[in-house]
């Protein structure tokens, strides 16, 4: 089978990378596969790229940024040469582009959003122009498949698919305590969703109770001036020699490795690939009490907590400073189990389309 996954960026960000470890799963599971975009690839996704080459996926990236329509002929053009059996468009916006080409090729619209994409009435009514375009509706968790239904109504082949990590990259390795670390990590995009702000202020509590404290913020720069917000209030706050802003990284499984405290205090989330790594990894997680975070509640070495209440999110982190690396149980949230479903609405797809074919 021929499969093609879309993304909107080739970029260090979740959608995109679960793509890109679907792609080379499948590819290696004797697929033929290939990752295309609607623009072009960003610096920091170029060790992905290397990744995926070197497994054999095809990656099919413009070279240059197109306008609205430069993106749909850019896009017929790429489909129409890769003759994809199946496309499997993740995020919404890739999934409207896929949708709207005079193409016969079942395309699979996956759901990532952290947020109600929906609230828009700009995409709210042209995914009900385009709701049936799609042969299949995959939603990464239940608060997808809410807002689907709520703002546009049911689809008649959705299904819910949580993402999976590759414990193999991730899977606790041998860990020594080293004297004088105690690293706290935030891996995520700068933009208010996902609240570093609030790391930042619950961090100056923890640095007056642990001293030796260091807090390391990395992601893509989504929103530059959240980004300058959240710089701001380190330096307001006198933290500049014990916090470190970085932008995205592609060594995330060496970074939760030297790390004692993974933070994720987002407000709102899809299903968090970033989430899953750090539970893997066996890292002490402090993540807020949002409803996708709720499965790991009673996982050892995983506090949820409110991160607007400053005093009890710094208290966990300190707590979580001092607790050792836990084996976690991940069964159906694998890499390899979320690779096997998604081949599964590949083949229910294409078999849909040859039973409605004439004979």
């Amino acid at each position: 089978m021929r499969i093609l996954h879309l993304v909107l960026a080739p970029r260090l960000s979740g959608a995109e990378v679960l793509a890109k470890d679907l792609a080379i799963h499948q590819q290696k599971s004797g697929e033929t596969v290939g990752i295309a975009a609607l623009t072009p690839q960003h610096d920091d996704f170029a060790a992905l790229h290397g990744e995926l080459v070197a497994s054999g996926v095809e990656c099919l990236f413009p070279q240059r940024m197109y306008g609205r329509f430069g993106k749909l002929w850019n896009l017929y053009r790429t489909l129409r040469r890769y003759r994809a059996d199946v496309v499997f468009a993740h995020a919404t916006i890739p999934a409207f582009y896929a949708r709207a080409l005079p193409l016969a090729v079942p395309v699979v619209y996956v759901m990532h959003s952290a947020t109600n994409d929906f609230e828009r009435d700009l995409f709210r009514r042209v995914e009900r122009v385009l709701s049936r375009r799609a042969r299949a509706v995959i939603a990464v968790s239940p608060a997808n498949i809410d807002d689907y239904v709520g703002a546009v109504g049911r689809h008649p082949s959705m299904t819910l698919i949580p993402n999976g990590v590759d414990m193999a990259r991730f899977a606790s390795r041998a860990y020594e305590a080293i004297e004088g670390r105690a690293q706290i990590v935030q891996i995520g995009r700068y933009t208010s969703v996902k609240n570093q702000l609030s790391t930042v202020h619950a961090f100056e509590r923890v640095v007056e109770r642990e001293p030796l404290a260091r807090l390391l913020l990395c992601g893509v720069i989504e929103d530059p001036a959240y980004h300058a917000a959240v710089g701001d209030l380190v330096e307001k706050l006198g933290l500049s020699e014990r916090v470190s802003l970085q932008g995205p990284r592609s060594d995330v499984a060496d970074l939760l490795h030297a790390s004692n405290v993974f933070a994720m205090p987002s407000r709102s989330e899809g299903h968090s690939i970033a989430f899953l790594e750090a539970l893997a990894s066996g890292v002490p997680v402090v993540a807020s009490t949002i409803r996708p975070f709720g499965f790991a509640a009673d996982f050892p070495g995983v506090r949820l907590c409110d991160p607007d209440d400053t005093a009890a999110y710094a208290d966990a982190l300190v707590t979580a400073l001092h607790e050792p690396r836990s084996q976690r149980p991940l069964g159906g949230l694998t890499l390899a189990d979320t690779a096997a479903r998604y081949l599964a609405v590949a083949h229910e797809v294409t078999h849909r389309m040859a039973r409605a074919a004439p004979a």
